[in-house]
């Protein structure tokens, strides 16, 4: 009982410091921008956390299958109230960006707010909705104590979120034609390439080695459930990355044009 507390405790707390402490420093960025900084540094500290308690978990389980880490539900325990938070730090996020531009339903909590808001980042609210109702009961509850390994792997996919999230503030700074946004943004699509995409084929690759089962038949060995879990958090982390690089590949045509614009025709 009390780690899940303190997780409740721990995220909305340091995001109401985070508003604070930046409003206080920073006098002259608008409510949108500090609540936007303020909710992406949680994100990213909640991300390091994940992908560190992620790779000790890994490093500790010898046997794939049967060896324990108390991490492996510890951490679903104190993380799970960061996915209810996060929901509404992006709805005060949104809210206080539609406000700035004076719409008059943004005024107070209204349904055509929050259908707004849904509408416009559902997925991802989808995705947070599904970690607390399906990933969090069959973590603590379903899998009989086996696994500690793959739920470190499945931890370690948040290690991107640190770069999206520097990627968002740095656009909200309007810092996206700087040279860190391109490193930044570089950053972005190896770590969702390794961490989210790549690193599924590796797990079934890891249980295929582990039982000497060749990797193309490794999902022949698995109960359908396991496949079918696997297929439902890839399928999205497979289309943010097809946006990802949709972005980069305009931001790259973007400058092109603008380095071609101002380079000086010659007879």
């Amino acid at each position: 009982m009390i780690i899940p507390l303190s997780g409740f405790l721990f995220f909305p707390g340091l995001f109401l410091t985070l508003k604070h402490v930046i409003k206080t420093r920073f006098k002259n960025l608008k409510d949108t921008d500090v609540a936007l900084v303020s909710e992406r540094i949680v994100s990213s500290i909640h991300a390091l956390m994940a992908s560190t308690s992620g790779v000790l978990i890994v490093a500790s389980c010898r046997d794939i299958m049967n060896d324990r880490h108390r991490l492996a539900t510890d951490f679903v325990w104190f993380g799970a109230s960061y996915m209810a938070y996060d929901i509404c730090a992006m709805y005060q996020v949104h809210h206080l960006s539609e406000r700035g531009k004076c719409c008059e339903e943004y005024k107070g909590l209204s349904l055509h707010a929050i259908t707004k808001f849904l509408h416009k980042d559902f997925l991802l609210v989808l995705h947070h909705m599904a970690l607390l109702t399906v990933f969090m009961p069959v973590t603590l509850f379903l899998r009989r104590g086996l696994g500690d390994f793959f739920i470190g792997c499945f931890f370690i996919t948040e290690l991107s979120t640190p770069f999206v999230s520097a990627g968002k503030v740095l656009i909200q700074l309007g810092l996206q034609d700087s040279t860190l946004h391109k490193v930044n943004g570089l950053m972005v699509l190896l770590t969702f390439l390794l961490c989210r995409i790549l690193l599924f084929p590796f797990m079934y690759w890891v249980y295929g080695r582990n039982y000497n089962i060749p990797l193309y038949k490794v999902a022949l060995h698995l109960p359908w459930h396991c496949n079918l879990g696997n297929l439902c958090i890839l399928a999205p982390q497979l289309y943010w990355f097809f946006l990802l690089c949709r972005k980069a590949r305009r931001l790259y045509l973007r400058q092109l044009k603008t380095h071609s614009s101002h380079t000086p025709k010659t007879s």
